[in-house]
């Protein structure tokens, strides 16, 4: 039963992503699909004092059918510093899903909305799904996005800056305890988020990609504490090494990945979540597109 439990959220995930994926190819444009794996030794999560060691899986779909879509799923597992369970000896799972979908309102209007560093403004909505199996919170977020995203305009790849509303809630279930807590809906707060590709010198094979969330305080937390600001930033150095293994540029790429996350969840780093809410973590990454 329980192996059942630990499966089920990564098979729903897998089912959502290849349905989605499958529904945006149908229409789009241009598609972009990839495969992806990462891991590092000093993950970190609050509550808890220990580095923990994460393997991560990644399915990627970027399309556009003239306005655009992002799907990303992220498949974590854990090692025994972040357990499964109560008395578990393994490690924790969790499945992660984004979804942006991106309107070009330049196109929709037939208006020309660029002025000074600003190409285009978009109008993005999505959404973030995950859940846990873990020994204390075993989380279970929704949350809606929605505001504007602003394309830039830089000399060579892409660098977006989007201005969001959150709507949050979670309904976790404590292993120790066996209480399911009821869906908590925290208070609709902002996030202002980057996110680039850009490539570093002409025919060098380097790029520099990644992105950035800043998210005010969400209000109280479902115990009643209060949430913090939260800082998000995950930045990789990537090389494009698709001529070692034969296949056409921009097929293969290998880097370092660093993730800086300070009050995770909203758990104030200062306070009872400890250092488990301030990650500063170095990753190798590779990925394979279609």
């Amino acid at each position: 039963m329980k192996k059942t439990l630990l499966r089920a959220p990564l098979m729903a995930a897998a089912a959502t992503a290849l349905s989605l994926a499958a529904t945006g190819a149908q229409a789009a444009n241009w598609s972009d699909t990839s495969v992806g794996f990462r891991t590092g030794t000093s993950f970190a999560e609050p509550f808890n004092t220990k580095d923990i060691k994460k393997n991560i899986f990644n399915f990627n779909h970027v399309s556009g059918y003239n306005y655009g879509s992002n799907f990303n799923v992220d498949f974590l597992m854990s090692d025994k510093n972040d357990p499964a369970g109560a008395n578990s000896t393994n490690g924790a799972q969790e499945a992660y899903v984004v979804y942006r979908h991106t309107l070009d309102m330049a196109k929709i209007t037939g208006m020309n909305l660029s002025f000074g560093p600003i190409k285009t403004i978009n109008a993005t909505v999505g959404f973030d799904w995950n859940a846990k199996t873990d020994a204390g919170y075993n989380s279970k977020k929704r949350m809606l996005v929605a505001g504007p995203t602003f394309a830039i305009n830089i000399p060579a790849g892409f660098l977006n800056v989007g201005l969001y509303q959150l709507w949050e809630s979670n309904a976790p279930f404590n292993t120790f305890s066996g209480v399911s807590t009821p869906r908590y809906h925290y208070d609709a707060h902002p996030m202002l988020n980057l996110v680039w590709g850009i490539p570093l010198g002409k025919e060098t094979g380097f790029s520099f990609e990644g992105f950035a969330n800043f998210i005010t305080s969400k209000g109280k937390n479902e115990f009643g504490g209060d949430t913090a600001a939260e800082t998000n930033i995950d930045m990789q150095v990537m090389y494009d090494a698709s001529s070692f293994i034969g296949a056409k540029p921009k097929t293969f790429k290998v880097g370092i990945e660093y993730q800086y996350w300070k009050n995770k969840f909203g758990n104030n780093a200062s306070g009872p979540a400890g250092s488990g809410a301030f990650a500063k973590t170095p990753m190798v990454r590779v990925q394979y597109h279609f």
